[in-house]
């Protein structure tokens, strides 16, 4: 194997025997055999589009192939063979109506190059071999390489996106179009300008999916309010609920309503908590526990059904207990875990199992109280424009320090905690993402009635972020989004996390530190290239970086 998609790849160079994330080589392997034959999948797509035939047919295929390949998202190799076996039936299927359309267009067979993608098969048999061949390093090249990954794991970030919106009927056929002109360029010979190019590209749809699951979001369950959280646990027995989708998230509010059963969010499920549609069931408690990297202490003092409905799921340890309540839907798998099926066409998933066990289980193991207070997405932080620009003007505010992005387990990621805790007390924070565990439960206080910390939601709320930067901007009269008050300070950890840097970066944002190191994806070469354009710096020192934030630079 060869793996360096996520911020913790060994030595920041590449896993080559084992994830740092715990994946297995045989489970990695897998993973880019599926990409590739995605690749001929998009290969043919593409070629029908070209000839005003578009198939729309395998667009959640590839999406939901993509989601699966991420970070901590599925660890069951079984559900990999099946997808690729799956792969390689759909891409035959595209390359018979591609030839066809071809013939009928033209008046004689195709008779063009394939690129191997194209044309591989093979049976389940094969696969091990095959996989073997077609990873990472299969390209020579190392910036065309870089590149090409570059892309590939920007479009697993929208894939996410974009599958979160489709769940919920929101669809951009551009979206879909783009994932296969991308996927389908990484088959080409492209010069490094080209190649440079569709990864700006990437940066724009990664804008327009998360605006479209902003849109998917709010219209559904209405926009985030400001919303005091509890961090305790109740007395009755509870489901802990993680990942990013939120439809998950409202049918098991439904299915628990009057069962004596409590629901609880983890990670990135607590901006849930800031929706009105969930607000009105009386079971739902508040949030339990922190990031995903404390999993495996706090879901076994959780006591109850734990619903795995994305990625952000690590490995169970052999001491723990709590795989016999551990449940998988959607394109999460893990060895061991129960899965909940996809939902029927109408109709909902079916928790009944989670339900009827929880009900067994003793209540969840106080680990903290209190509460903590998020919702600042955009249309909530807009509505307080007036208040938030005369802070600004008065000098009560002297800077905005975005602290987006993902947490991880490294402990060099005690830098943003240090960061958040040592800016000076006329700053405000803006998050999203899994990021603010690292900080959102410190007392930072306010000003003037602004919480220092204001936490949009999850890491798809970064959209939410932009569109304050950029109000801010037309309320200031300014030409440029650079001269705002505003530094960066991300922290990434997987493939989201490089959806929203490509979409900051298509904004116009210059000047932001990325840590806690740089993506070990990125060649000298084409690191150079985004440190020339866009004055990408890696973190330094907590003092040094506090103070040129606040010199503006």
């Amino acid at each position: 194997m060869f793996c360096f998609q996520c911020q913790e790849t060994m030595k920041n160079t590449g896993c080559t025997v084992k994830g740092m994330c715990g994946k297995p080589e045989e489970t990695a392997n897998l993973q880019d055999l599926l990409i590739f034959v995605l690749r001929g999948i998009a290969v043919f797509g593409e070629k029908l589009n070209e000839l005003g035939q578009p198939d729309h047919s395998n667009d959640d295929f590839v999406l939901q192939s993509l989601f699966m390949t991420i970070t901590n998202a599925s660890w069951d190799d079984g559900r990999f063979v099946k997808r690729i076996e799956e792969a390689l039936a759909r891409r035959d299927r595209l390359k018979a109506a591609f030839v066809s359309a071809h013939k009928a267009k033209n008046g004689a067979e195709f008779s063009g190059a394939l690129p191997e993608a194209a044309t591989w098969s093979g049976t389940a048999a094969d696969f091990a071999a095959k996989a073997k061949e077609v990873g990472v390093l299969s390209t020579a090249n190392e910036d065309v390489r870089s590149l090409r990954e570059l892309l590939i794991i920007g479009l697993k970030g929208i894939a996410a996106y974009a599958e979160h919106a489709a769940v919920l009927g929101f669809r951009k056929v551009e979206i879909d179009d783009f994932m296969l002109e991308a996927l389908a360029s990484t088959t080409k010979d492209l010069s490094m300008d080209e190649m440079v190019a569709l990864v700006m590209k990437a940066g724009s749809m990664s804008v327009n999916t998360m605006a479209l699951l902003d849109e998917a979001n709010t219209t559904t369950y209405g926009h985030p309010e400001i919303t005091e959280v509890n961090i305790g646990v109740g007395k009755n027995p509870g489901i802990l609920i993680s990942g990013h989708d939120l439809k998950d998230m409202a049918e098991l509010l439904k299915q628990t309503e009057g069962t004596g059963v409590d629901v609880y969010t983890h990670g990135e499920m607590l901006p849930a908590n800031y929706y009105p549609a969930f607000k009105k069931f009386p079971h739902f408690v508040g949030n339990y526990g922190g990031s995903w990297w404390h999993q495996n202490a706090e879901f076994e003092s959780f006591n109850g059904p734990i619903l795995l409905t994305t990625n952000c799921l690590v490995p169970v340890r052999k001491d723990n207990t709590y795989l016999e309540r551990l449940y998988t839907t959607g394109i999460v798998g893990y060895d061991g875990a129960k899965h909940v099926g996809d939902r029927p066409e109408g109709g909902n998933k079916d928790f009944s199992a989670l339900i009827a066990q929880a009900k067994g289980c003793p209540p969840p193991t106080e680990i903290e109280s209190g509460s903590i207070v998020g919702g600042f997405a955009h249309n909530q932080v807009l509505a307080l424009a007036d208040k938030v620009v005369e802070a600004v003007k008065s000098g009560a505010i002297k800077r905005f320090v975005v602290m987006a992005g993902c947490d991880g387990r490294q402990k060099s990621r005690e830098y943003y905690t240090d960061v958040a805790a040592n800016l000076p007390k006329d700053t405000v924070i803006l998050t999203a993402g899994c990021a603010k565990f690292r900080y959102n439960k410190l007392q930072l206080g306010d000003i003037g009635g602004i919480p220092r910390v204001l936490d949009a939601g999850q890491c798809n709320d970064s959209y939410s972020l932009a569109l304050i930067a950029l109000r801010l901007k037309e309320v200031f009269g300014l030409d440029d989004i650079n001269q705002l008050p505003v530094s960066y300070d991300i922290a990434w950890y997987e493939q989201k996390a490089v959806a929203v840097l490509l979409a900051l970066l298509s904004l116009g944002i210059k000047g932001l530190r990325l840590g806690p190191t740089l993506p070990a994806f990125l060649s000298a070469n084409v690191a150079k290239v985004l440190v020339d354009n866009f004055n990408i710096r890696p973190i330094g020192t907590v003092e040094e970086d506090i103070a040129a934030m606040m010199a503006g630079n």
